[in-house]
């Protein structure tokens, strides 16, 4: 009898081994993959089954939040309480079609998922809940933003050159999330297919042109040829360049018989430091060309061309400049290309991480929307910690390019913006031609402030405009809504009102 009471007594041993070891393989070793696994009804609704967390802003606003309702299939619904002004860096939580922005970029916390064991009890039987997400945009600013570019299309970026902090991300077209968090799929379906639908400039809602979209950068990559020359050739900062043709207003590009002439028609030309306040565009290509390709090719990479910014929001796209080698039988392209145009290519992001770079004394931060992660109980349990992506510059070497930069807004190009001489503004605009039937622009500035030591640079994109339009008649205003905006909020009063005149 005792033989079989051991035997029994092994099997029941056994088995509670089994019980135990299974239990700490599946609570422990396997619970991220059967959290994250398709086949887990969790996740097979994520915002209608269960609550998601909070996503706020810098300032604490909510930005979204799970309402429940009285819907046995889909008990909880998505709200976001700033609808389209943020849609763009928020996203969508659906119940059929899934996350999208923020919302998927941090899906694994803003999801319902198991919490740490605090007790004895909770370690046996598992509790779970949301964590929330802060992000650092600042919602007042986004409204600037909006104000400024109403009825056109386009972009706004503003960052924190010292952190990389994102404080604006607007983009038009935009969307209104709403509908996507309907519990009824034909709305959804419906919304869905409207937001992929274009717009006359072939521009999807759903798409983000601040961070998904490319354009020319034109004469804003004047910065990067510049920096080119402060890196790789010192000579060529004091060089004359001079056109040839039409009294000093064209230039004829090597192995060519093509003519570059300045925009305007109006004659230009010297060292740097006489070209880049009014944007010389024949000057700057003879620079670039005797540069050389591999010389621009390197300072465009040094500050991120040909890369995809760090950023943390689903599809960030990379700028362009082309390889060195590609321009071996094609000076005319390397001219072109120094100043921004031919087929170089850049987003709205990549030109304002331009104008952070070069104001923060040559480091490039990265980029991020993410401030820090709380937990249910309320305590932070992870925080955003500050890193460099690029160092394309020394600090002497970015101190020799911006007064260069503060000189295009107080006797250059942007001097007609209009930019409150308090708040020390260095800029660079840029007006590139697309290439299209219609002669159109894409207009650019780019900025930081104060440009001594910068806490906020921006770049402004409009692509598609008239032949008549420039940089600094487009974009200059919108840049200056968000400089006047953001330096009235430091000084406590409401960007909306510094921002008043702005309204198209």
């Amino acid at each position: 009898m005792s033989r079989r009471l051991r035997i029994l007594a092994t099997i029941i041993l056994v088995l509670f081994a089994v019980v135990v070891a299974q239990s700490a393989n599946i609570q422990f070793f396997r619970a991220k993959s059967l959290n994250s696994s398709i086949d887990n009804p969790r996740n097979l609704n994520p915002s209608g089954k269960f609550p998601r967390g909070d996503i706020y802003a810098a300032n604490g606003a909510v930005l979204a939040y799970s309402q429940k309702q009285n819907s046995p299939y889909f008990p909880y619904r998505r709200v976001y309480p700033f609808g389209s002004l943020t849609s763009g860096v928020v996203g969508y939580a659906s119940a059929w079609y899934g996350v999208g922005g923020i919302e998927e970029q941090y899906d694994g916390f803003l999801a319902s998922h198991q919490q740490p064991p605090k007790s004895f009890e909770q370690l046996l039987a598992p509790t779970s809940a949301a964590d929330s997400v802060t992000l650092t945009l600042v919602p007042a600013l986004q409204a600037v933003a909006r104000t400024a570019l109403k009825g056109i299309d386009g972009a706004a970026v503003a960052i924190d050159p010292k952190t990389g902090a994102v404080l604006v991300m607007y983009s038009n077209p935009n969307y209104n999330p709403v509908p996507l968090t309907s519990p009824n799929i034909n709305i959804e379906t419906a919304a869905r297919h409207l937001y992929f639908k274009s717009d006359s400039n072939g521009f999807e809602p759903l798409g983000s042109l601040a961070t998904g979209a490319t354009f020319p950068p034109g004469s804003t990559f004047k910065v990067i040829t510049t920096a080119a020359a402060v890196v790789s050739k010192p000579a060529d900062l004091t060089k004359g360049f001079y056109s040839n043709r039409n009294g000093g207003a064209c230039t004829t590009l090597p192995d060519s018989n093509l003519l570059l002439c300045n925009s305007g028609g109006y004659p230009c030309g010297g060292d740097v430091t006489q070209m880049l306040p009014p944007s010389c565009d024949p000057g700057y290509a003879l620079l670039g060309i005797d540069l050389g390709a591999d010389y621009v090719f390197k300072a465009a990479t040094s500050f991120g061309y040909n890369s995809i910014p760090p950023l943390d929001l689903p599809g960030t796209a990379a700028s362009y400049f082309p390889a060195a080698s590609s321009f071996k039988n094609n000076i005319p392209g390397l001219a072109y290309s120094s100043i921004g145009q031919e087929n170089v290519r850049a987003t709205a992001l990549q030109d304002a991480l331009v104008a952070a770079a070069v104001g923060n004394g040559g480091v490039e931060m990265t980029p991020h929307l993410l401030s820090f992660v709380t937990a249910p109980d309320g305590k932070i349990i992870e925080r955003y910690k500050d890193s460099v992506w690029k160092t394309p510059l020394k600090p002497s070497q970015a101190a020799f390019i911006v007064p260069l930069m503060e000189k295009v807004v107080t006797a250059g190009t942007a001097s007609g913006v209009g930019f409150p001489a308090q708040f020390d503004v260095a800029a660079k605009t840029g007006t590139a031609q697309t290439g299209n039937a219609k002669k159109n622009t894409d207009d650019w500035l780019i900025a930081f402030a104060p440009a001594t030591n910068p806490t906020i640079a921006i770049a402004v994109v409009v692509p598609f405009q008239p032949t008549q339009n420039f940089g600094a008649t487009v974009a200059g205003p919108i840049v200056k809504c968000l400089v006047e905006g953001y330096f009235a909020m430091q000084s406590h009063k409401s960007p909306s009102v510094a921002a008043t005149g702005c309204e198209r």
